[in-house]
């Protein structure tokens, strides 16, 4: 290979360091935004299991006071009854009586219901808490770790960002441009090789979407140092000199 293809090998290289290095640095930052989403899942699950309990104990109360009317009809009812002045009448109050207490009945069951639906909900809600603080516990040493690690992946980026610099300097603009353009689409695999399937035949292959290559690009990255790219992923090629 020539100088430039050389040069951009090495820019390749160190291409691959920055991006693993930043990637890092993403994983540690990710691992803290993970364990923020999780404690705030927890605690919306907590203002959502007390909204409903507050919903419960409304409805609750709504009972109590419909029982308190109940009680009331039915006290009407038994006086009524002793003053009953025929077997009718008698008869007519008592059917009432009965049903009223039946009714009275459904609403003692639906009270105690949402009650032990609301002793059920508290104690879902002091787990959650508990699983709340556990989390923040979690939070912390998981934000501490990470301020640690970031410190030492941004002291490791910026030496690779100096290096990689010093790789491109002597680099023409247009073809750092056209290696930048190809990294991004690429996610930094701006170069491939070309893999040579059979000297005999001629058979080339593009080493990063496989697809064949003329016999005439692989003689030109042989004796020219030019910037020759694959027709099909448009990533730059070239050719080992071990290969050549």
């Amino acid at each position: 290979m020539g100088t430039v293809l050389n040069a951009l090998v090495k820019l390749q290289s160190v291409e691959n360091s920055l991006r693993a290095a930043k990637a890092k640095l993403a994983r540690s930052r990710r691992n803290v935004i993970l364990k923020e989403n999780q404690l705030r899942t927890l605690q919306n699950s907590l203002a959502a299991k007390q909204e409903e309990i507050q919903l419960t104990k409304i409805q609750a109360d709504r009972l109590e006071l419909e029982l308190k009317s109940v009680d009331e009809t039915l006290a009407k009812y038994r006086a009524a009854l002793n003053a009953a002045k025929s077997n009718k009448e008698y008869s007519a109050i008592l059917t009432e009586l009965n049903t009223t207490k039946a009714d009275s009945s459904k609403v003692e069951t639906q009270t105690l219901e949402l009650m032990k639906n609301i002793e059920a909900d508290q104690t879902q809600c002091e787990l959650i808490k508990q699983q709340i603080e556990a989390a923040k516990d979690e939070l912390n040493e998981i934000r501490r770790q990470s301020e640690e690690q970031a410190k030492k992946f941004e002291n490791e980026i910026a030496e690779i960002e100096v290096q990689w610099h010093q790789a491109a300097k002597d680099l023409p603009g247009e073809i750092l441009d056209t290696f930048k353009r190809v990294a991004e689409t690429y996610d930094g695999e701006a170069l491939a090789e070309v893999e040579v399937q059979d000297h005999r035949s001629g058979v080339y292959t593009c080493g990063g979407c496989f697809m064949s290559l003329t016999t005439e690009t692989a003689n030109t990255l042989m004796s020219k140092d030019e910037i020759i790219r694959c027709p099909n992923c448009t990533r730059i090629l070239f050719l080992k000199d071990s290969e050549s």
